[in-house]
């Protein structure tokens, strides 16, 4: 398929003097989009995070630009020049080696310098490992009704990972992190012995790639899964279930709705179940039918 014949592309306009933050695949190509190629074959100049890594993407389709190295070394000065190329009222891209750009990756302070430019960044969303380890957490998310906290990457220095860990064990949101094949093994095994044993966790190796592999199991399983791993290579994405409330943190039946209530001749029903939600640390699920009890009484 063509893209010239991809009309719909053409409905949001490409304007000059922007830069644009272009998310590629973390593993199968399969997974970059046709806007991607679009904006990717439509601006002047490409910024990648690693040029020799993202000529083998851009040449892949085709893809022939001037290209310019930003990375984290050189990441201020890179947007300078980035920034002298969108005020000549060219279009840039920036592309990480994958995943999308900002996320554990430069391009933050690339967007920054950007803006403060008074220039404009346009997001091209696509591939992010964060986003498809959550698609497939299943019952690791479903305590917490879909919110998380993203951490990046498993910190090196010890002081660095005992925070991580208070960080992790201690949060109502599930918990997502990256961690490399070097030292997966160790931080499984510290991460179990700090969580209560059956706190549940999503373990994604080489997601969207040939030996793709997704497992959840309990803390306390994380040893004997080690055991019997038959690879702990490539790159991965940890999952944590968020701690579970304990029985003596939620409030009684009575006093919620002595505060559903006070706020009901002011708020409907939604309202009131974000407020409580976001106050007193119950489900979104619970204060909707707090609500619910208060407006029926």
């Amino acid at each position: 398929m063509e893209l010239s014949s991809l009309d719909f592309l053409k409905q949001q306009d490409l304007p000059a003097g922007a830069l644009y933050m272009v998310a590629t695949p973390i593993g199968n190509l399969g997974d970059i989009t046709l806007r991607a190629l679009h904006v990717l074959n439509s601006v002047d100049g490409i910024a990648c995070e690693d040029t020799r890594h993202s000529a083998a993407l851009l040449q892949q389709f085709g893809i022939h630009k001037k290209c310019l190295a930003l990375h984290e070394h050189n990441e201020i000065s890179g947007a300078q020049t980035v920034i002298q190329h969108l005020t000549n009222n060219e279009r840039w891209a920036y592309i990480s080696d994958a995943g999308t750009p900002g996320v554990s990756d430069p391009g933050a302070r690339l967007v920054n310098e950007v803006q403060n430019a008074g220039l404009r960044v346009i997001p091209v969303p696509g591939a992010s490992a964060v986003s498809s380890a959550i698609s497939a957490a299943g019952s690791v998310m479903h305590g917490s009704e879909g919110r998380f906290q993203f951490l990046g990457f498993w910190p090196n220095k010890t002081r660095d990972r005992e925070n991580f860990l208070k960080d992790i064990s201690s949060s109502k949101k599930a918990s997502i992190f990256f961690e490399s094949p070097h030292h997966i093994k160790e931080t499984l095994v510290l991460l179990a012995n700090h969580l209560e044993p059956n706190r549940l966790l999503l373990i994604c190796r080489e997601l969207t790639k040939k030996f793709e592999e997704i497992v959840s199991l309990e803390a306390k399983n994380v040893a004997d899964w080690l055991a019997g791993a038959e690879s702990l290579k490539g790159e991965f994405v940890i999952v944590v279930a968020g701690r579970p409330a304990n029985g003596d943190e939620a409030p009684k039946h009575a006093a919620l709705l002595l505060w559903a209530n006070a706020l009901s001749p002011y708020m409907g029903s939604k309202e009131i179940a974000a407020v409580l939600s976001q106050t007193l640390g119950i489900t979104k699920k619970e204060a909707y039918q707090i609500a619910l009890d208060a407006k029926s009484e």
